[in-house]
């Protein structure tokens, strides 16, 4: 796997009606949307929700090849979750497959894919999140979110920059671990080759710069913002304010009704 597979973080600027929505809806529509897939137990739970997911890629005209692209890294993650799931789901009627120490259930084979879809769609709809929202909307979104929190003195603004800086410095940081790695492998450094102890060793060379440079970048930010008079969110405006429109509206309506549907199909057993 590259590490330019590794698309967590990164914003495609565009025009599209996922792009024009208020962040904050956006924000509200995909913890919905994640509530909606822990809801969803059967077949036509999973159908709705993955027409919607389809719907809304094809809104934002993120190319499918992105998402897949950004889905690599975890990939192996997932499998071994499906595999778990097929091995060690308990079944009641007569076992599909018996092998060793395990027995394979339809049961099992339902949870692997269920499970397995789950988390694919799951990191989908957090991506198109990511993917359609610059880190300075998240930050404002986050922001007045959070602001009833205010209330009990939680430092809403300082939380809220700091999960925006660290989202947007994922791409920079794997930029710059991608330069290392080239510039080690020029002087005959080897990070493919090896057991699992050898790999973990021949990274401690890539560990260091890159940690190195990460504190580098962390100073310089710090002094940039102190020199532009930065102290917290206390006073500050807003080049764009955040305004609720009708489509925004609409958004929040059937982000709503979606986990209404998928409650209610749970119920049923569909």
């Amino acid at each position: 796997m590259a590490l330019k597979d590794i698309t967590l973080g990164q914003y495609f600027p565009g025009a599209t009606p996922i792009h024009r929505l208020d962040p904050r809806v956006k924000i509200i529509g995909t913890i919905a949307y994640i509530v909606a897939l822990f809801l969803a137990k059967w077949l036509v739970s999973y159908a709705l929700l993955l027409v919607v997911l389809a719907i809304e890629i094809a809104l934002s005209r993120i190319g499918l090849k992105s998402i897949l692209r950004g889905m690599k890294p975890i990939l192996i993650i997932v499998l071994i979750t499906g595999l778990l799931n097929l091995l060690y789901t308990p079944g009641q009627g007569a076992p599909l497959v018996t092998f060793w120490v395990f027995t394979i259930y339809r049961e099992g084979v339902w949870a692997a894919c269920s499970m397995v879809l789950r988390i694919a769609m799951l990191i989908t709809c957090t991506f198109l999140l990511t993917y359609t929202t610059s880190p300075i909307q998240l930050t404002d979104a986050l922001e007045r979110l959070m602001n009833p929190l205010k209330a009990v003195k939680v430092p809403v603004h300082e939380l809220s920059m700091m999960m925006s800086i660290a989202l947007r410095f994922i791409p920079t940081l794997i930029e710059e671990t991608d330069k290392i790695m080239s510039a080690q492998k020029a002087r005959g450094a080897d990070f493919d080759s090896g057991n699992l102890v050898q790999k973990a060793k021949a990274l401690v060379p890539l560990l260091v710069p890159l940690f190195i440079s990460a504190f580098r970048r962390a100073d310089e930010l710090a002094i940039a913002m102190e020199c532009r008079c930065y102290h917290g969110g206390e006073g500050r405006t807003r080049m764009r304010q955040l305004k609720l429109t009708a489509m925004d509206g609409a958004a929040l309506t059937l982000s709503a009704a979606l986990c209404v549907a998928a409650g209610v199909l749970a119920r049923l057993g569909l």
